[in-house]
């Protein structure tokens, strides 16, 4: 029988799991990513966990390692690059008889430029709550999503490039969040986002509403210039 995949509340679980084992060792955290999206509101069902861990070293293993010391229904497996110096990490799903493994898929990231993602470090105060689970602010979650739609329309392959339909769809959905929550480039709770964290998304900003000239208000009214500032300068 063919594995379900994980649900939503099952997905939230282990969130809460993770970040209880993070907390317990001291470090700060918070969910990014598709989960994190939609514990703000938007509608796609996410199928794995983004976690990023405040911490000033680079050894993202040994963080991945603390999970199953702590819970045994997490593990790690190898990478299916067999020169892969890295771990993959799961949780292990109840499963009904007869049925395949039940996972859900672990993804442990540092802040910083140390990663592609290049994920912003966040001051403890200001990270988020929702459902009882710490998520990265709502604005430097959009424009994360948006560095991912960039990546993914430049991308060689082509099963990477075809993901750009789910990362407009969280993009209009979190940008209208954003908007009816008043988050504004602006406002305190976001001054401390990095200069340069802010200009490359202003670079992409200028791409994306020329696709989606519809969108330019709104990213406006949120302190951002549109296509058409471009082209009047």
């Amino acid at each position: 029988m063919k594995s379900r995949p994980p649900t939503y509340p099952e997905i939230c679980a282990v969130s809460r799991e993770a970040v209880s084992i993070y907390t317990r060792h001291g470090y700060s955290c918070c969910l990014f990513g598709s989960t994190a999206c939609a514990l703000y509101g938007t509608t796609r069902t996410p199928n794995d966990v983004d976690l990023v861990v405040f911490v000033d070293e680079l050894d993202t293993e040994r963080l991945k390692r603390l999970l199953p010391q702590a819970n045994s229904s997490f593990y790690l497996v190898d990478a299916k690059d067999p020169a892969a110096t890295y771990k993959v990490l799961w949780y292990k799903l109840p499963r009904i008889r007869g049925e395949a493994e039940r996972r859900c898929k672990v993804d442990i990231l540092i802040p910083g430029l140390v990663t592609t993602l290049n994920i912003p470090p966040v001051p403890p105060a200001y990270i988020e709550s929702r459902d009882g689970i710490p998520v990265l602010p709502i604005l430097p979650l959009l424009l994360l999503k948006l560095q991912g739609w960039d990546d993914h329309r430049n991308h060689t392959e082509g099963y990477m490039r075809a993901k750009q339909g789910s990362d407009v769809k969280d993009i209009r959905e979190l940008l209208d969040i954003a908007r009816r929550v008043g988050a504004e480039l602006r406002n305190e709770n976001v001054q401390w986002l990095p200069y340069e964290h802010i200009r490359k998304a202003q670079d992409r900003l200028f791409e994306y509403t020329r696709r989606f000239p519809k969108t330019g208000p709104f990213w406006e009214s949120m302190g951002f210039a549109c296509y058409t500032a471009l082209q009047g300068s």
